[in-house]
């Protein structure tokens, strides 16, 4: 059941992340056409690409932790003992666990602390720019929990966009 959440997940962050870098390049191209077309620049395009690029990185950025395409240490196992192996496995996961955490927690100070300023161009609250990073903390955590999970039990993580 949990795997099933967390592949769920996985997926939806894939689908908002894939619209969103879809909104960044209409962005862009709208600033571009505003600049050099009609001499009229849309400030607001570039805060919004912003605020977009940040959604579309912190939320691949868990969906990569999920899929294990992230930077591991595979040399360190490599040299590891077999019996020690899945151990050291257990081990790197809860390590990413508690950067996912403390990413989340830290995330979420600062996303409270900067709500009552505004984005200029965008009239949103400045805090919405830490919102990816406590989303993106929080997946991190629960996609390594589901890593130990699988350990113990002997299985694979599946990739979401299977």
């Amino acid at each position: 059941m949990y795997t099933r959440i967390c592949a769920a997940l996985s997926k939806f962050c894939l689908m908002i992340a894939t619209a969103g870098l879809g909104l960044v390049i209409l962005c862009v191209l709208y600033q571009v056409f505003g600049r050099y077309v009609l001499n009229d620049t849309p400030t607001w395009a570039e805060a919004l690409a912003l605020l977009l690029v940040l959604f579309v990185t912190m939320l691949g950025t868990a969906v990569g932790v999920r899929d294990a395409g992230h930077i591991g240490m595979e040399s360190l196992l490599a040299i590891c003992p077999q019996p020690y192996k899945k151990w050291l496995e257990i081990f790197i996961h809860a390590v990413v666990a508690g950067f996912g955490a403390c990413m989340s927690y830290n995330g979420s100070v600062l996303a409270r602390n900067a709500m009552d300023y505004k984005i200029p161009t965008l009239g949103l609250p400045e805090g919405l720019y830490n919102v990816p990073i406590t989303i993106a903390g929080a997946l991190i955590f629960l996609f390594s929990i589901e890593h130990i999970i699988a350990l113990v039990k002997g299985t694979e993580v599946e990739q979401a966009w299977h």
